[in-house]
């Protein structure tokens, strides 16, 4: 997605090879536009996927999910990192680590919300280690609703999030795909689009 690698080119602060704070437009102030336009490309994506429901979890991925959900015209769902005195009913739970905080929070959703025959699209806006997406996949398991993937606005390639959930027989895609970075550089993998135009021009062929 060029628009979203342009933002973080743009405005995108690296603070080491491994933190990327996108806080200007993604996840503390947010351009609702291109949030809009992340919730249609995911759409796009899973488009005949028949989803019933888009899971998060707070806050960072709230505006993304209901973005999707609002492409696909489903309710959303964010899963709590504290129950509230409100929250009487049964709920599943799943425990999940911030690498960015440094905590370990649990993680739960009213089973009100989610059921067997529900067919769930995850989506958050960072895949690095996994973490918090593999506590909503068991949660969604121990639901005994139909997981039928993730979307992530923003995957670091370089940690090992992707090959965690695809262990676990999960189908990921992401919007902007980082292979490295350092301060005042940033290194995306090509999209489809690209990877094949490239293949083209190593092998002197063009379609």
């Amino acid at each position: 997605m060029k628009r979203l690698e342009e933002k973080i080119r743009q405005e995108g602060k690296i603070l080491s090879d491994t933190v990327l704070k996108v806080d200007s437009f993604l996840n503390h102030q947010v351009d609702t536009a291109l949030a809009l336009e992340i919730g249609k490309q995911f759409h796009r994506i899973f488009a005949e996927q028949r989803i019933t429901k888009v899971l998060t979890i707070e806050a960072s991925g709230i505006q993304f999910a209901m973005a999707t959900a609002m492409a696909f015209e489903v309710p959303f769902i964010y899963a709590k990192k504290k129950k509230a005195v409100t929250l009487q009913e049964k709920v599943y739970t799943a425990p999940v680590h911030s690498f960015t905080k440094q905590e370990t929070y649990q993680v739960c959703v009213s089973q009100a919300y989610i059921g067997a025959n529900d067919r769930i699209l995850i989506v958050d806006d960072f895949l690095a280690t996994g973490a918090a997406l593999i506590g909503l996949v068991d949660i969604v398991k121990e639901a005994g609703a139909e997981l039928v993937g993730v979307g992530c606005v923003i995957e670091k390639c370089f940690q090992e999030g992707r090959s965690l959930l695809e262990q676990k027989g999960v189908t990921v895609h992401s919007l902007a795909k980082i292979t490295a970075m350092s301060p005042g550089e940033v290194q995306f993998m090509p999209g489809d689009d690209e990877a094949n135009l490239q293949l083209d021009k190593e092998s002197n062929y063009v379609k």
